[in-house]
């Protein structure tokens, strides 16, 4: 079981919790193409929970290394980009949009899903493994999801009608890539 514990492992426990998240999403998304979306997003926050446990078990046990910086970002994009824009996509958009409409949602997520990939490309060229800064230049794309919760959430509701979700859709992805300082927790 050393493996668990060497940073060189591509199995090791910090690679493991990143594995489950990994998981999360892609069961996450089996359940939005069925439109059970309750247990979706249970699964996407069961996904952004290991997304946080896999960070803070590297630090403490120097699991870092560049297969793992990489593979959270691949998790993080999953999980955070792609699950909540389909959910999105399936629950809002495909549900009470047409037309024009439609094709403007399905830019506008693209929009959102490049501006995802785009920051996480960005973050993985200026992280040094290892290292935690204070803070965040934009909005991370964990919080970036919660924003989209939320969005979805309120359209859910029926406190946000679907056109004003690609009204937030297109901020939140703006901010991904954004100047915006948000503190590391």
């Amino acid at each position: 079981m050393k493996f668990l514990f060497s940073p060189a492992s591509h199995f090791n426990l910090a690679n493991l919790f990143t594995f489950v998240n990994i998981s999360a999403g892609l069961m996450a998304m089996y359940f939005i193409t069925h439109n059970n979306f309750f247990i979706a997003i249970i699964l996407a926050w069961i996904g952004g929970a290991f997304d946080i446990f896999d960070g803070k078990i590297a630090r403490k046990y120097k699991l870092s290394n560049e297969f793992g910086v990489q593979l959270d970002s691949f998790a993080d994009f999953l999980s955070f980009v792609v699950v909540p824009v389909f959910l999105i996509f399936q629950a809002v958009y495909a549900q009470n949009l047409d037309g024009i409409l439609f094709i403007i949602a399905g830019v506008v997520s693209i929009y959102y899903v490049i501006s995802g990939l785009r920051r996480l490309i960005q973050f993985n060229i200026n992280a040094e493994v290892g290292e935690v800064s204070k803070y965040f230049v934009g909005v991370p794309t964990p919080l970036g999801a919660i924003l989209l919760w939320l969005v979805y959430l309120a359209n859910a509701y029926e406190f946000l009608p679907a056109f004003a979700v690609l009204g937030f859709m297109i901020l939140v992805g703006w901010t991904l890539n954004s100047t915006l300082k948000v503190p590391h927790p």
